[in-house]
């Protein structure tokens, strides 16, 4: 007699079929959730790399945004202002945003002196070689005998002195910018009345702008230039690029300081106070230079 689901119920062979066909109908499917779950994953972790990537890309462009965006004044394409004379500076476009600045390419005639210096305004020993110098210097440019490229640049910030070193050379940017004539005038006042670096607070924007005006610079336009600061990140810019140059590097030092100077592309290594030693420099640099060109400095000190 059967028994079980009954006679008239599947046989055997037929029960093991419906639960083979039942097991896989539940594989299929179970490889369906499979593969569903698979697509979930990698679009979560693909939308996932695109958020990373578009933060990461938010960041770049920001960073060349900025970059991009620094103001850089006029008269200053090669990071400094070139004078043919005290009261006569030679126009340059201002370097372009983003880029670098082009080192000034100058003619060797053997009797012209090519004289380039580095100067932080907090600097004391830049003030020795100024009080030295500047006279012979701007006699020098007025017999034709010689050209001089300051680059104001920031060593000397502090809290003391209120980011002194980096709030002078960016106005005296705003010179070089809007009167670039009275460049030479403005960076020998600059010295004139130079803080202590060690119990100086550095001189206010407004302390700054009346000597400006005693030096006969006065305009609505500086005011607002030296007041907001404009030229402050193009002073840092050059500050960062000549630090890191090797070839204004200091042989005895191995690192960059002020004042650095050049004639025709050798290095003063001599008293900054001794007017007399660094005209004797001077002549034996023209000399030794010939003719020809020079734009970049020599990393040995001329002998």
């Amino acid at each position: 007699m059967a028994t079980g689901r009954g006679a008239s119920g599947p046989g055997k062979r037929d029960r093991r079929e419906e639960a083979r066909e039942h097991a896989r109908q539940m594989r299929e499917e179970a490889a369906k959730k499979a593969k569903r779950r698979k697509f979930v994953v990698q679009g979560s972790v693909i939308v996932a790399v695109l958020a990373v990537v578009a933060i990461v890309g938010v960041f770049i462009f920001n960073g060349v945004t900025a970059s991009n965006n620094v103001a850089n004044p006029k008269n200053m394409l090669s990071g400094g202002i070139l004078l043919n004379s005290a009261d006569q500076a030679v126009l340059t476009p201002a370097i372009a945003k983003g880029a670098a600045a082009t080192p000034t390419t100058q003619k060797l005639d053997g009797k012209t002196a090519h004289i380039t210096i580095y100067v932080d305004y907090q600097c004391p020993i830049c003030d020795q070689f100024e009080t030295a110098n500047a006279a012979q210097m701007k006699q020098w440019m007025a017999d034709g005998q010689a050209t001089l490229e300051i680059h104001p640049v920031a060593i000397l910030d502090s809290a003391n002195n209120k980011k002194y070193s980096t709030r002078s050379a960016a106005a005296a940017a705003c010179v070089a910018n809007y009167d670039p004539n009275k460049y030479f005038d403005i960076n020998s006042a600059f010295f004139a009345n130079q803080p202590d670096e060690t119990t100086g607070t550095g001189l206010t924007n407004a302390e700054i702008l009346k000597l400006f005006k005693n030096a006969g610079v006065s305009s609505s336009a500086i005011t607002k230039c030296v007041n907001d600061q404009d030229f402050a990140a193009f002073i840092t810019n050059q500050t960062n690029t000549v630090v890191k140059d090797p070839k204004l590097a200091n042989p005895s030092s191995g690192g960059f300081g002020t004042p650095t100077v050049f004639v025709n592309g050798q290095r003063y290594a001599g008293s900054v106070s001794d007017a007399t030693q660094f005209a004797t420099f001077v002549g034996t640099a023209v000399q030794e230079a010939g003719t020809g060109s020079t734009s970049t400095p020599s990393p040995t000190p001329s002998k």
